[in-house]
């Protein structure tokens, strides 16, 4: 069949204005439906099915659960759960989401005064909580919580960041919280009474022999300073040489091991930290430094800014490491609040001793490894400092 060219035309024409007549109507219908259409540009439109694209099954799960599951659904609740799950797919123990509330719980503990029960704890390569340390006098100490158990629950209650747990623990002066908690196979829950906890990060004396001894338990905004008034004060007393007890030390903020690690290096790097785009950011000594000999002590508590201390000691060849290998915890997070309150830390680069070395999950070996047994009374790793020192 043919058709003439211009019949054509005009039948083209004539179906073009049906159509758009069509469309014209379906759309003032649509608006007296109160549906209506709305113009988005290209730009827009491929936003638009992007984020269709993205983020249509979690609307669809999210459905599912309101629809059907058995209890009404706390829509809070869902909303921080699926902000908690974007960071464990990262499968990166320090990456986490705080709600408002434990951000400004784990941003008081950064400060050293805060109030709860006292414990330093850590997540062993198995995905245990460990103690690492109690604070001298506090809840934890006398309930009973020593170095070394795992914490199984907090008011009956697991949790699977470290962050998350640290907040269920932490809480109002006078409030009781249970803990529950492993020792020797045996489980254990013990009721403690929070309380206003005031970490004295630097504590220091003069042992026999004329030796300094400084115990730095972490971290903290005031650490550096309280070291450098401690430090000064044994070079006042002259004595002989120094031991810096670094054990159990879970580490805190890098700037300040950077300040402590400046007084104890001569000119050089302490340490450099590495994005994934292989930009790097360093943080370097000047050429004053302690005139004192010292040691390290170290050992598996050891992470973190304590390793990046150790790591720059050792490099540098200032002082000696004594102890067992440190833990490895080499990376550097980095925490933002966002506008409602709540906030993130994200692990945003790797750092490495000056020499290059890596400390993630591999950590610093002391110069002289010795064990300690829990239950010697014998501190044989403070004993070879000593040696050393005379």
């Amino acid at each position: 069949m043919s058709i003439k060219k211009k019949t054509f035309v005009f039948s083209l024409i004539a179906a073009v204005l049906a159509g758009a007549l069509i469309m014209f109507g379906a759309s003032e219908l649509l608006n007296s439906l109160g549906v209506g259409t709305v113009r988005v540009s290209a730009r827009e439109y491929k936003h638009l099915e992007y984020m269709d694209k993205k983020y249509a099954k979690v609307e669809e799960l999210w459905q599912a659960i309101e629809d059907n599951y058995y209890k009404d659904v706390n829509e809070k609740d869902l909303k921080t759960g699926m902000y908690r799950g974007l960071f464990d797919g990262l499968d990166d123990i320090y990456s986490t989401y705080m709600t408002k509330k434990e951000y400004e719980s784990w941003n008081a503990s950064t400060i050293g005064e805060f109030e709860g029960v006292g414990i330093t704890f850590t997540e062993d390569k198995n995905g245990n909580y460990v103690v690492v340390s109690t604070v001298d006098g506090s809840p934890a100490q006398k309930g009973g919580i020593k170095a070394g158990d795992y914490i199984l629950k907090v008011d009956g209650k697991k949790y699977h960041d470290l962050d998350s747990l640290g907040a269920a623990m932490r809480g109002t002066k006078g409030t009781e919280v249970k803990i529950t908690y492993l020792r020797d196979d045996s489980e254990k829950t013990v009721t403690l009474t929070r309380a206003k906890i005031v970490t004295e990060t630097v504590s220091s004396k003069v042992l026999d022999g004329n030796i300094g001894y400084i115990k730095i338990s972490s971290f903290e905004e005031n650490t550096a300073s309280d070291f450098k008034t401690v430090l000064n004060e044994m070079e006042e007393k002259n004595v002989d040489g120094l031991v810096i007890d670094l054990r159990d030390n879970g580490g805190g903020l890098v700037e300040q091991g950077a300040k402590i690690a400046d007084m104890l290096m001569g000119k050089g790097t302490i340490t450099y930290m590495q994005d994934r785009e292989g930009k790097r950011e360093y943080y370097r000594s000047d050429s004053s430094k302690t005139d004192l000999p010292y040691v390290l002590l170290v050992n598996g508590g050891t992470a973190s800014t304590s390793e990046i201390l150790s790591a720059a000691v050792k490099d540098s060849g200032d002082g000696t490491l004594v102890g067992t290998k440190t833990f490895g915890k080499g990376i550097v997070q980095s925490t933002a609040q966002l506008d409602d309150g709540s906030a993130y830390k994200l692990t945003v680069m790797q750092y490495f001793s000056p020499d290059g070395h890596v400390i993630n999950k591999k950590g610093v070996k002391p110069d002289y490894v010795i064990k300690q047994s829990d239950s010697s009374k014998t501190d044989r790793q403070l004993n070879k400092a000593l040696d050393l020192l005379k």
